[in-house]
């Protein structure tokens, strides 16, 4: 089986081309640049390198949030085209997943940060099973900071952190939770279409899959627009 992978739920534009065997291509930009400026250039330049297509693909993986409206949606966008024209089937893939993945036999507890602005963070928290596999301890949420360091320290277990909110939080963190915090380091600590690709992988061999058209990405909470609307609204009800 071989499978695109698409990561965009962030700043980092991540494509891949994942087989059982290995990764075959995979193309990272952490930049200013918008999604929309490079994700399809990138897959397009990876086709090219490899001398594959669209048709040799069995799925697309992507990136499934929580994490950036923007990046979300345009991340979706990009696979759905893809996956209607060349006929293939999806794998929404966990973001926070696919960052636990990306620390592999890690044996603390894995607890991936998103930063989702106000001082909240998109996270979960995982261990990974004896099959290699991170095991979701904690469903996604958003939560404050304070409140995720409170909780945490309540395992009373060393807990590594990734994510884009590592560099946000870190003296928060480290304040609060001392020799029980561990972080990430920068090169492991991003998203990467690698990892969606392993774990789309694993999820297209067990046939969890959606239909292009039907594909729709977790926001976990409503937009900053759709919330300023909904207090505009609000008030002309007053």
């Amino acid at each position: 089986m071989r499978v695109l992978a698409i990561e965009s739920a962030a700043l980092v534009a991540s494509v891949a081309l994942v087989d059982e065997k290995s990764t075959l291509a995979e193309y990272t930009l952490n930049t200013k640049l918008t999604h929309s400026q490079t994700l399809l250039p990138l897959i397009d330049e990876m086709f090219r390198q490899t001398g594959l297509a669209g048709a040799d693909l069995d799925a697309i993986a992507v990136s499934a949030g929580p994490g950036s409206f923007t990046g979300l949606r345009i991340g979706a966008a990009t696979a759905k085209a893809l996956g209607t024209a060349w006929q293939k089937p999806l794998v929404a893939v966990p973001t926070l997943e696919a960052l636990a993945q990306g620390l592999w036999g890690c044996r603390y507890l894995i607890c991936p940060i998103m930063d989702a602005r106000r001082d909240q963070v998109y996270t979960a928290l995982y261990r990974f099973t004896e099959a290699g596999r991170p095991e979701g301890i904690r469903e996604a949420q958003a939560v404050g900071i304070e409140d995720l360091t409170d909780s945490l320290m309540q395992e009373g277990s060393p807990v590594l952190f990734t994510g884009d909110g590592v560099p946000v939080f870190q003296d928060v963190i480290r304040e609060k939770m001392q020799d029980l915090a561990r972080f990430a380091p920068p090169h492991m600590s991003r998203q990467r279409a690698g990892a969606v690709g392993a774990l789309g992988l694993a999820m297209l061999q067990k046939g969890i899959t959606v239909e292009a058209e039907r594909f729709a990405p977790f926001y976990l909470r409503v937009s900053q627009a759709e919330r300023e609307r909904a207090e505009r609204e609000g008030r002309k009800d007053e």
